[in-house]
């Protein structure tokens, strides 16, 4: 998983999930989250118990032959061997580390712990509970459909279009609050700065603090943004831009542009809502006239 990773959460039974995603089929999902269902003391006992069956190594094998060609057969067939013994017990990163595996990997610090393959949880799931599996599949089916999810295409268009108006503001930056004679560190300070503006505007938080308060995640605020706030930032750094070259100051720029992010996003919401009880009055309407 070398693309930057977005986090989702998923709920199950009352349990929430975290699902990884590089937005591709090849979910990871955590293991550790699941394990709480059964026993939210010592999770890892229960994926260590779940490990030690030789069913699951025969899975966890066949799934790494499948899906990964620097997987270590040799040192598989000695796991298969011994699976199933009183004495044998395998835990998530001596199997990684022995066999090569990618399938399940280990996250350490803040939000760390064990994650699989969604193949590979969704069987761990089955093994603690057939109807537990089903809870997490059936959520999980929602958050890969879901308009607001960060991998959905609305998501990363208006990602993109951000990026480009982004290009726009720096240009502003650039052109009129830069004079020739700054360091190139005091020209970074500048850039920013003004993205600060426009974070504090929008996501109420500048990006060193967002940093620390989320040092478990990849990427920054913006990667993690709903799609009605990445519509709204294109926005603002055109906006933003245009106060630049009139020069207009920063104090004054940050109260009219927070004015403009809110009736923004409330607009947004509001126009939302109507689409949604639109809808639903079509689907009532059809269904009536299905019934007569």
């Amino acid at each position: 998983m070398a693309e930057k990773i977005l986090k989702g959460t998923i709920t199950a039974k009352g349990t929430e999930i975290t699902v990884l995603s590089a937005g591709s089929p090849d979910d990871f999902i955590s293991l550790t989250d699941i394990a709480r269902y059964k026993n939210s003391h010592e999770p890892k006992d229960v994926a260590a118990n779940w490990m030690r069956l030789r069913n699951t190594i025969e899975y966890l094998g066949i799934w790494e032959q499948l899906n990964n060609s620097n997987f270590k057969g040799v040192e598989f067939d000695a796991f298969l061997h011994e699976a199933g013994s009183n004495a044998f017990t395998l835990s998530p990163q001596r199997w990684i580390e022995t066999t090569n595996a990618i399938g399940i990997m280990s996250r350490s610090g803040r939000g760390g712990g064990t994650y699989a393959h969604k193949d590979i949880a969704f069987k761990f799931a089955a093994w603690i509970s057939a109807e537990f599996e089903l809870y997490i599949i059936k959520d999980y089916q929602r958050l890969k459909t879901d308009e607001n999810s960060r991998i959905s295409v609305d998501w990363n268009v208006n990602r993109i279009l951000a990026k480009v108006n982004y290009k726009i503001h720096t240009d502003a930056i650039k052109e009129n609050l830069m004079p020739p004679e700054l360091t190139s560190r005091q020209k970074s300070n500048i850039y920013a700065n003004e993205a600060d503006l426009l974070n504090t505007v929008l996501f109420g938080i500048t990006a060193l603090e967002w940093r620390k308060k989320n040092s478990d995640k990849d990427g920054n605020m913006r990667d993690y943004a709903a799609i009605e706030q990445l519509l709204v930032l294109a926005n603002l750094e055109n906006i933003n831009a245009l106060f630049i070259e009139q020069g207009m100051a920063q104090t004054e720029r940050m109260g009219t542009l927070h004015s403009i992010a809110k009736s923004q996003l409330e607009a947004i919401v509001h126009t939302k809502n109507l689409v949604k009880l639109k809808t639903l009055s079509n689907k009532n309407n059809n269904s009536e006239l299905l019934d007569n």
